[in-house]
């Protein structure tokens, strides 16, 4: 008779985390995206005031995209292979709380950098009384905070995946927490910047070396710490990681880790027409979104309110546009939201790339609308008080907030193409979000280094980058049109990726 063995224990089920955990778990993405919208609305008009020309503004925002090359992935290799012996709180949080503390830090910096570069002048000359206009401020310092921010954005895919514990479904809720509180971020961040009294809730900010307008944006930087210490700790507290991690590579061969830039490029020769269509597009896309993104409220307050932060006859209308811009931003954020609710609708009834072809072709017009606007501001006669008139403000509203369908779809949609089609390749999913990390980075470092020589060629607007946006979005709505017209991706990675862009 064949022995009996007693068939071996399987062991039981991991414990699900609660929904409301998980809604903790993603509430720093408010923190983190409430700090980006303030830079996003802020930064370039900031720079500006502190004495960096306009034509070398746009330097500031390279050392972004150079810094998320190596960043993200290096976290993400870290924190995969960290053990429980290494860090008894998880693999996740310590570098959740180091990167918002080194944000925290960041902020603190570029938010007193005035206060900062007087006293360092005044130590290299004593009794020099220096104007503000002639104080310069060092890019490592502005650039700081970019980089901390890719710091804390590259392990939210990886933490929220340890806590649903690859259950698709509870994936998808999870990220839709995280896509909703980045979206909460935004309104409260661009709203923040829409504001021009927050110096009175703060008033030690005004001091010698910041005026009113500085010590604005330091409250808000200020306010900015606050709600990220405390999503923060509303994260870190919220679950207690599995501790049965160790070596994802030890434990399981097959894991997915994170690519670095020598294996993507590596990678470009198994790479089929598909998949090249994809980049291309995705790279013609954010030639053409960066530059609104350096540019758009600085746009509001040159060329619409007519202002300048060099000369203070015109710093208040100045910045006045800027605050404008930032309610424009505002719009734009709840546009979006409604787009990426609607989005996998419309990418199966249409196909995703068709989707995408059209969206950009939105954004040829939006940005020809601004180069119209541009010219009829500069052709009209306004009031005496020297405020634009309300029709050019609504129509300059209304450009930002319809260029907030085109950026939901850009936040989604090439993400879950290129997932798909390197997945077919059996590459790996690391390696796809590599790749586009690449077509997203390279077109921005071509804009930051052009964008501001363009400009001073052309009279020192922002026109020339507006114009060259127009013509790359053209592009590259004729490409996913014509290449990708009968694409179609899944639901679920529709859900998974989208607005999670940083």
């Amino acid at each position: 008779m064949p022995s009996r063995t007693a068939p071996a224990a399987t062991p039981p089920p991991p414990r699900k985390v609660p929904l409301r955990k998980l809604l903790r778990a993603a509430s720093v993405a408010c923190g983190v995206q409430f700090g980006w919208a303030l830079q996003l609305s802020l930064l370039t008009p900031y720079v500006q005031e502190l004495g960096i020309p306009h034509a070398f503004a746009s330097l500031v925002w390279l050392c972004g995209p150079l810094s998320g090359l190596l960043v993200q992935p290096l976290v993400g290799h870290l924190s995969d292979r960290i053990g429980p012996a290494a860090s008894p709180l998880g693999r996740r949080r310590p570098f959740i709380a180091a990167g918002a503390a080194s944000i925290a830090a960041a902020v603190l910096t570029v938010g007193f950098s005035a206060d900062l570069g007087r006293l360092l002048r005044r130590r290299r000359h004593p009794g020099l009384n220096a104007p503000r206009r002639h104080l310069r401020l060092p890019r490592r310092i502005l650039a700081a905070r970019r980089r901390q921010q890719r710091h804390a954005g590259a392990l939210r895919g990886r933490s929220l995946a340890d806590l649903t514990e690859n259950d698709p479904r509870r994936t998808r809720i999870a990220n839709a927490y995280f896509s909703l509180f980045m979206a909460l971020g935004n309104i409260l961040g661009y709203a923040t910047g829409a504001y021009s009294g927050w110096y009175l809730i703060f008033p030690f900010t005004v001091t010698e070396s910041c005026g009113v307008s500085c010590a604005n944006l330091k409250s808000a930087f200020l306010l900015d710490i606050i709600i990220l210490v405390i999503t923060t700790y509303m994260t870190v507290s919220s679950v207690q990681e599995p501790q049965t991690f160790g070596s994802d590579e030890a434990q399981n061969p097959g894991a997915e880790q994170e690519a670095f830039l020598w294996e993507l490029f590596g990678s470009l020769r198994y790479f089929t027409l598909p998949i090249w269509m994809v980049l291309i597009v995705t790279a013609l896309t954010w030639i053409a979104w960066f530059p609104f993104t350096l540019f758009d409220t600085d746009w509001m307050g040159r060329e619409i309110y007519r202002g300048s932060p060099d000369n203070p006859g015109e710093t208040q209308r100045y910045l006045d546009g800027v605050r404008m811009g930032s309610f424009g931003l505002m719009l734009n954020s709840v546009v979006l939201g409604f787009t990426s609710v609607m989005l996998e609708k419309l990418c199966r009834k249409w196909g995703a790339g068709l989707v995408w072809g059209v969206s950009n072709i939105i954004m040829t017009l939006c940005f020809l609308a601004m180069l119209v606007i541009t010219y009829v501001a500069q052709n009209m006669d306004y009031p005496s008080s020297g405020e634009p008139p309300t029709g050019i403000i609504v129509a300059s509203l209304v450009v930002f907030t319809i260029l907030g369908a085109p950026l939901a779809i850009t936040y989604s949609i090439p993400y879950a193409m290129a997932a798909s089609r390197v997945e077919n390749l059996g590459l790996g999913q690391g390696l796809a979000m590599g790749i586009l990390n690449l077509a997203i980075v390279i077109p921005q470092v071509i804009v930051s280094l052009g964008s501001g020589p363009w400009d001073q060629m052309f009279g020192g607007g922002n026109a020339p980058a507006f114009a060259v946006a127009a013509g790359s979005s053209f592009i590259g709505g004729l490409v996913a049109i014509l290449g990708l017209p009968r694409a179609r991706i899944a639901s679920s990675s529709l859900r998974r990726r989208g607005g999670t862009h940083r």
